[in-house]
């Protein structure tokens, strides 16, 4: 029978298997196997189809962005006149390499994007490069001071895929017991 990426849906295991890749993904496919009850060869069987089918969507490192010179952080809204703009302007900011994040959200804004830059000039001159993009009417920038939480992570509860919903039993009258019909 044929892989069909497009009708794979994680189960329980698989799910423990990502977990384990998102909190390190260089550790050895025998040591993800012991975890989860797998062999090796498993583990990579399982691990290819995830890629085929598109829910791992690649590797990478993790950098501290403070100890290679990017020390301040931000997230600029960015509100944008006309709808058919903002397809150009999210492929402009594409090649930005401080824009981390870009996305396309409800409020006050029609994008909200992360940034991370090496000080406040060179945020300013990002925020300017942006505002020159055509349907720009409006930028806000808000400074990171600090930051308690930052994930790449996606939470998984690996035991809860396996789980179906039951319908609920239905119970028959309650009998009340008192002290004396005990």
């Amino acid at each position: 029978m044929k892989f069909d990426p497009s009708e794979y849906h994680p189960d329980a295991t698989d799910l423990g298997i990502l977990d384990l890749l998102q909190e390190n993904c260089k550790q050895p496919l025998a040591a993800i196997g012991e975890k989860v009850g797998l062999t090796a060869s498993s583990i990579m069987e399982r691990i290819h189809k995830l890629e085929q089918a598109g829910v791992i969507t690649g590797y990478v490192a993790q950098v501290d962005a403070r100890r290679l010179g990017k020390d301040v952080a931000a997230f600029i809204g960015v509100s944008i006149d006309h709808p058919e703009a903002i397809g150009a302007f999210e492929r402009e900011i594409g090649h930005i390499a401080d824009v981390l994040d870009c996305h396309h959200v409800t409020g006050h804004h029609t994008l909200i994007l992360k940034v991370k830059t090496e000080n406040t000039e060179s945020l300013e001159h990002l925020i300017g490069r942006m505002r020159s993009i055509d349907g720009v009417t409006r930028t806000e920038t808000m400074v990171v001071l600090s930051t308690h939480t930052e994930r790449t992570r996606v939470g998984l509860e690996p035991e809860a895929a396996g789980r179906r919903k039951r319908p609920r039993r239905q119970q028959g009258p309650r009998i009340k017991r008192t002290a004396e019909g005990s």
